[in-house]
């Protein structure tokens, strides 16, 4: 019984490689292709557990896929690898279409024929786990009800589009090839080794800099945010116990504005590092020329998945908010080697 995960080096997927051999002794084969954003020191924790073995492929390199799938034969796949950050799809979208559309695809038709090629009875227990975001469903009004799994695709940026065009593709595989596969769409994700281009890192790390934090527009955009612990307790709830075919929404139940996300931060900053030259972190709060097409609002109805599977966040917004900063605060090296690697 083995696992292979791919975009394992990530933020979500690793947190996925570790949470999983920290409490399962089954084998995990991870795959990234070590992208900016993709650093084996998100893996350093388990880099030396026997049981994890770790492959620096592409999800569109068909013979290194194949490679693995012939030599540790997994009884799952965890599709985790993606290329994530808006403002880099608006600047250069294509990266977005190679990995996020060709990519699955290729990584797809492999699934296909590795799961062809099964006994009957491991075919019967095979899972392809698609894991997607909340952006594909596009924007909320003020009063609208939360993203449900009934919502038709509406996405507004090159990134959501190319998320959406994966959904689509797993979606088609599963009916028209009988391809056993599972989706899963999440929030906005938070936590440790998330990489400082996304709002709450990017704030974290400018912050102890003392370099503006720069807050989009009037920075009133909503979010539901999850701790990356409770999105990768999701996931392998929806692995072990979720129906064949079947999408699921993860969220964190935690919408807040953009700004107060932000200042939340300044007041946990002030608090467990103080400013060197007095006064609060919120000074450092700048605002900027809001980002083209940016959508208003996010929000996730996770009922499905806590009625059916009884999965549901363990935490806050406030108690996740507190370890994230905490951690960056104790992991000052890693973010430093972090935004040297981005701004290259």
């Amino acid at each position: 019984m083995t696992l292979l995960v791919t975009g394992s080096a990530g933020f979500i997927g690793s947190c996925f490689v570790r949470q999983h051999l920290a409490a399962h002794s089954e084998p995990v084969v991870s795959l990234d292709a070590l992208t900016y954003a993709g650093h084996l020191s998100t893996l350093a924790p388990v880099m030396d557990n026997p049981l994890h073995t770790f492959v620096h492929a592409s999800i569109g390199d068909t013979d290194a896929v194949q490679a693995v799938l012939r030599t540790h034969k997994p009884r799952a796949i965890l599709n985790f690898a993606a290329e994530s950050h808006v403002d880099r799809s608006i600047l250069g979208p294509e990266a977005f279409i190679q990995t996020n559309v060709v990519g699955t695809y290729r990584l797809l038709e492999c699934a296909r024929a590795y799961w062809a090629a099964l006994p009957h009875n491991e075919q019967a227990t095979f899972r392809f786990l698609h894991v997607s975001t909340d952006e594909v469903y596009g924007t909320l009004g003020p009063s609208d009800a939360p993203f449900a799994e009934t919502n038709r695709y509406e996405p507004n940026s090159p990134y959501s589009a190319s998320k959406a065009a994966s959904d689509h593709l797993v979606r088609a595989w599963h009916h028209t090839y009988g391809l056993p596969v599972l989706t899963t769409n999440c929030s906005n994700n938070y936590g440790p080794y998330h990489f400082p281009e996304k709002l709450i890192p990017l704030c974290i790390s400018n912050a102890l800099a003392g370099k503006p934090l720069p807050v989009y527009g009037d920075g009133q955009q909503i979010r539901d945010w999850l701790f990356v612990e409770d999105h990768t307790r999701a996931i392998r709830t929806v692995l072990a116990q979720g129906q064949v075919g079947e999408t699921y929404n993860v969220g964190g139940w935690n919408e807040m504005a953009n700004l107060d996300v932000v200042r939340l931060i300044c007041t946990l900053l002030d608090e467990l590092m103080p400013r060197a030259r007095g006064g609060s972190y919120v000074d450092q709060i700048a605002f900027v020329t809001d980002r083209p097409g940016h959508d208003r609002r996010y929000a996730i109805d996770a009922r499905k998945i806590e009625r059916t599977l009884g999965w549901k966040p363990q935490e806050t917004f406030e108690t996740g908010i507190r370890k994230t900063v905490q951690w960056f605060l104790n992991n000052q090296d890693w973010v430093a080697q972090m935004v040297q690697r981005r701004d290259q």
